[in-house]
């Protein structure tokens, strides 16, 4: 069981002649979720200069990875006819919620280079 969605993943899969959701699959997902979390704070700090204030460009980065990362490959998912729309719309705003999270957090602990404090 998946804890957002319940048994709503492995019915759709085991729909399509898949298995569930393997460990290892799992631990897949978090290391993407560590590299895309990686990437966040990296366009932040090229962001950075260009918006100054650390909440409106924590946000603004979010949004951009969000929507390269989850928005697109989501509804590619629904278009393409794998995956029903509350599947879509929980893992587009469940995704979304950890983004911004991910991105102000990142925004706080983000030091420049001989920066103090």
């Amino acid at each position: 069981m998946i804890p957002a969605v319940g048994n709503d993943m492995n019915d759709v899969l085991a729909n399509r002649g898949l298995p569930p959701l393997s460990n290892l699959a799992i631990i897949f997902i978090s290391f993407v979720s560590i590299i895309i979390g990686i990437f966040l704070v990296f366009l932040y700090s090229v962001l950075k200069p260009h918006f100054g204030s650390k909440i409106k460009t924590a946000i603004i980065s979010s949004l951009i990875v969000w929507f390269i990362a989850y928005f697109l490959s989501n509804v590619s998912l629904l278009v393409y006819g794998f995956m029903p729309v509350k599947l879509v719309v929980i893992g587009t705003v469940w995704g979304l919620g950890e983004l911004l999270l991910a991105g102000i957090v990142g925004s706080k602990l983000y030091k420049e280079v001989g920066q103090v404090n």
